[in-house]
């Protein structure tokens, strides 16, 4: 009986790692938050302080969202480097909530899977959107941090602003 048992587990498992669902733990994403409320805060913020806004769109139900989220908050270099130049949001999608009309005026970030980043800059505009799949290499299985890192900085706040390459 023990035996069967441990089959149905790993079964469940397998099955749920399968179809991308994630293990009840920690909740990124907020499926009541308002989104519209979430960008206007983080475009507030990131027009004080001079950053652009990183949104992570996806589920506490996608693994690879959860396996995101697990990089940029334990790989010091990222996470130190998020919180200097982005203010981020995490955009939820579920069956709960879609927040349809945000995706739309984000030109459906959801058409390339979960999870999808969107750059806004600190107005708000949308300048970037990025399929995850390119922030993966051959020889990690997931999101490679130096990969991340390197997405990070190429639409940073500075490195768009054309008067950082004024020689002076």
């Amino acid at each position: 009986m023990k035996k069967l048992s441990l089959i149905i587990s790993l079964a469940v498992f397998a099955l749920s790692f399968a179809f991308g669902q994630a293990p009840a733990k920690k909740k990124v994403y907020d499926e009541t938050a308002n989104a519209k409320e979430q960008l206007a805060t983080a475009v507030s913020k990131a027009s004080a302080s001079k950053k652009h806004i990183l949104v992570q769109v996806g589920g506490n139900w996608c693994a690879w969202c959860m396996l995101f989220d697990k990089l940029v908050t334990t790989d010091q270099p990222i996470k130190d480097y998020l919180a200097k130049n982005y203010e981020v949001v995490h955009l939820n999608y579920s069956k709960e909530n879609r927040n349809e009309e945000t995706l739309a005026k984000l030109n459906h970030p959801e058409r390339f899977g979960f999870p999808v980043f969107v750059i806004l800059n600190d107005k708000g505009e949308l300048i970037h959107t990025q399929n995850s799949a390119y922030l993966e290499s051959d020889e990690i299985h997931g999101h490679d941090p130096k990969i991340v890192l390197e997405f990070l900085q190429g639409w940073s706040y500075t490195a768009l602003d054309s008067t950082t390459y004024i020689k002076k």
